[in-house]
């Protein structure tokens, strides 16, 4: 079976040795596969940081600031498109 293109493998032993090198690769969104007699047991990927939740009331207090527009919306993109066509 073909691996994929953004998959490397190595064994326990060359990751040793390879270690910061594979660590490097895992952050540019690499999967690193380390096996043991030939057998994946270690999968080495980018750690994705969890999410912020949403401060709800700041964003009603963001939005609130925004002035508003009495023009369409698809009447100001068409025209924009029109300015921009000539």
């Amino acid at each position: 079976m073909a691996q994929p293109a953004d998959e490397r493998v190595y064994s326990v032993t060359e990751a040793r040795g390879r270690f910061s090198e594979l660590i490097a690769a895992a952050e540019a969104g690499v999967t690193v596969v380390i096996t043991r007699d030939g057998e994946p047991v270690v999968d080495m990927s980018m750690h994705c940081k969890p999410r912020r939740r949403i401060d709800v009331d700041w964003l009603r207090r963001q939005t609130a600031k925004i002035p508003y527009s009495s023009v369409d919306s698809g009447d100001l993109v068409r025209q924009m498109r029109d300015d921009d066509r000539y």
